[in-house]
């Protein structure tokens, strides 16, 4: 892991501009819970994990110049956000979670990618960020405390966390490449995710499923792959890759805290998923964790000059 090191960026809290971009990139992944529940209606999900990466790679691979990283990394990246992350989510949420709660524990991510950036940059977390990870923390901990058999499994809990540490890694390796295109990054790592996936489909999902799937697919079933693609891929990896290469991953991976609450509220309002009292105080905390990581660099300034 030593040859992913790089200097850790100095800027310690985002600008406006990059903190709405990252608002954005929070809203499409919220929303994509309930995208990828429609697409695991017919397709199984290490094939639905395939197609989506085999988008992203065509045709855009030939219209993007290969960036100036080693092959090396792109291969890293490709298999721990496709195979590691999203193979293992897809499998989860085809039967083992719901959406909404998936949203929130995949963010897991957050406590693995702040604790990679400390082993392999020797980035140093501030007192105001440990306070804001044990908020979220906490709000994590109370949704856990709450699932039960009818919102997610022990293996779809075990299978999410999965999914986060891939993220995680993804993260890590995306943070090592530098002020790259992001755009073409992410596609030309994906062609790294294509094969596993659909050797790993074969073997775990079988020919027939893969066939059936196919036969039965629906337009709405297309249109979720494209958008896992486009939207969820392209736009929103390539986006969040460019923000971690140019602010401490302390400072950008909070925010993807703000997922849930896009998740949740989307699978409540399409899917009818319930959300009790304990899943608001989860996504209390989470928020203020979320805020309190964001606006204490501001306040500090502030309080100096006072």
């Amino acid at each position: 892991m030593a040859q992913l090191t790089v200097p850790p960026p100095a800027r310690t809290s985002l600008t406006l501009p990059h903190a709405l971009l990252a608002l954005a990139v929070m809203v499409v992944w919220g929303t994509n819970f309930v995208v990828i529940r429609a697409g695991l209606q017919h397709l199984p999900p290490l094939l639905f994990a395939a197609l989506r990466f085999a988008l992203v790679v065509f045709p855009a691979v030939f219209f993007l110049k290969r960036p100036a990283v080693p092959w090396r990394l792109l291969a890293a990246y490709g298999l721990f956000i496709g195979a590691g992350q999203f193979g293992l989510l897809f499998i989860a949420m085809k039967s083992n979670i719901t959406p909404g709660l998936a949203s929130l524990v995949v963010q897991g991510q957050v406590f693995f990618t702040i604790g990679l950036a400390m082993a392999v940059d020797r980035e140093r977390i501030r007192l105001f960020q440990i306070a804001a990870l044990i908020l979220a923390f906490s709000g994590l901990g109370v949704i856990l405390a709450h699932a039960g058999a009818d919102a997610a499994t022990p293996l779809g809990l075990v299978l999410t966390l999965g999914a986060a540490a891939g993220w995680a890694a993804g993260n890590t390796v995306a943070r090592s490449v530098g002020k790259v295109d992001m755009l073409a990054f992410v596609v030309w790592s994906a062609l790294f995710a294509v094969p596993p996936l659909f050797v790993l489909s074969l073997i775990f999902d079988g020919w027939p499923a893969i066939r059936e799937g196919v036969t039965h697919a629906t337009p709405g079933t297309w249109v979720a792959v494209a958008w896992q693609s486009v939207g969820n891929s392209m736009f929103g990896y390539a986006a969040w890759g460019w923000l971690l290469a140019r602010y401490p991953a302390a400072t950008v991976s909070p925010m993807s805290l703000l997922t849930p609450l896009f998740g949740m509220a989307t699978s409540a309002w399409l899917l009818a998923e319930p959300l009790p009292g304990w899943k608001f105080a989860a996504a209390g905390l989470i928020m203020a964790g979320l805020v309190l990581n964001l606006i204490w660099p501001r306040l500090m300034p502030l309080k100096a000059m006072a």
